[in-house]
Formats: structure tokens, C-alpha cells, sequence
């Protein structure tokens, strides 16, 4: 069992269940995907700029990732119909709270000048959403292999509607908020 899966059920839900007062655990927010996003745009002039980031992903997620397609041609950016532009991967179950757990303990500390992760990058739905500006804070990634640095968005999908409960919540996992 994932060691954040096992402190959720035996450390988080009773936490969370005092703090709003509920004996029901399924009215508790808990996390039910990770989504992983890299926008590769370059990759229009360099095909092996795509190639570089999946695998980077796929290293990074632990599963094999997607490589999404254009869906229309916008002749400013140079963009045709189905062309490659980037790639994401869907997390979830055990390799989600295995990605979690590398990412609150491992990469985000690994940040140059890291202060914490912004408070307020909620929906308004419960959803938390971050940008990490380079793939070298993973472990996973051999910085001497290295070509370029690509940035990606990661967002936690939680079970509730609101912001306020799933922010409690990824406290309580240990995410390094920033104070407001």
C-alpha cells in the first residue's frame, strides 16, 4: 500500500472528520485523479522535442502518456489540424498517491527559492492546479540526458465541490502552502 494512501485512511479522514464534524468518511473530500499536462509547442520545429517530453512524462508518472493532437489550424502560431503539440498522463489509484508523495517530498523542495505552492490556485470547484517550470526537480530525470527544459501543469482532482475542504485536505497530506 502507498505510504500516503495508508496515512490518508488511518491519520487524514479521522482529522477531517473532527475539524467538520461529519461520521460519514464518504461526505469527506479525497483525491480521485492526478492529471499531469506538458504543451510541447516547439515540437512543431523539432519532432524530437515531443519525443524527449513523453518519455520525460512517462518516467516522471510512472505510465505511459498520451500525446495530444491539434484540433484546428490556427495560421498564427503556425499550428495545422493534428498536429502534436503536447502530452498528458491520468493518474490515479496507487500510482496517483505514489506521485503525490514524490512530488510533496521530493521535488517541490527541490525548487531554486521555493517559498510554497500559492494557496489560491483552486477552481472554485475543489480542483487544485499548479505549473512547475521544469521537469528537472524529479528524481527520475537524468539532468546529463537533458536537451531542454520543458515545463508542465499538474492538477488534484478532489471528490468535493469546495475549495475550503479539499485545501484542508491537501494540508493534511503535507502540501507546502505559502502563507496568504
Amino acid at each position: 500500500m502507498a505510504r500516503l494512501r495508508e496515512k490518508f485512511t488511518k491519520e487524514i479522514v479521522p482529522a477531517l472528520s473532527a475539524k467538520f464534524g461529519r461520521k460519514n468518511i464518504l461526505s469527506l473530500p479525497r483525491i480521485t485523479k492526478i492529471v499531469i499536462n506538458m504543451g510541447v509547442g516547439k515540437a512543431l520545429e523539432d519532432k524530437n522535442r515531443m519525443e524527449q517530453a513523453a518519455e520525460h512524462l512517462t518516467q516522471i508518472a510512472g505510465q505511459k502518456c498520451l500525446i495530444t493532437k491539434s484540433r484546428v489550424a490556427v495560421s498564427g502560431f503556425k499550428l495545422r489540424e493534428n498536429s502534436q503539440i503536447g502530452c498528458c498522463v491520468t493518474l490515479r489509484g496507487k500510482r496517483m498517491y505514489e506521485f503525490l508523495d514524490r512530488l510533496i517530498n521530493v521535488a517541490l523542495p527541490r525548487i531554486r527559492d521555493f517559498r510554497g505552492v500559492n494557496p489560491k490556485s483552486f477552481d472554485g470547484n475543489g480542483n487544485y492546479s499548479m505549473g512547475v517550470s521544469e521537469q528537472l526537480i524529479f528524481p527520475e530525470i537524468d539532468a546529463d540526458k537533458v536537451n531542454f527544459t520543458q515545463g508542465m501543469d499538474i492538477t488534484i482532482v478532489t471528490s468535493k465541490r469546495n475549495d475550503d475542504e479539499s485545501r484542508e485536505m491537501l494540508k493534511l497530506f503535507g502540501m507546502p502552502f505559502r502563507e496568504s
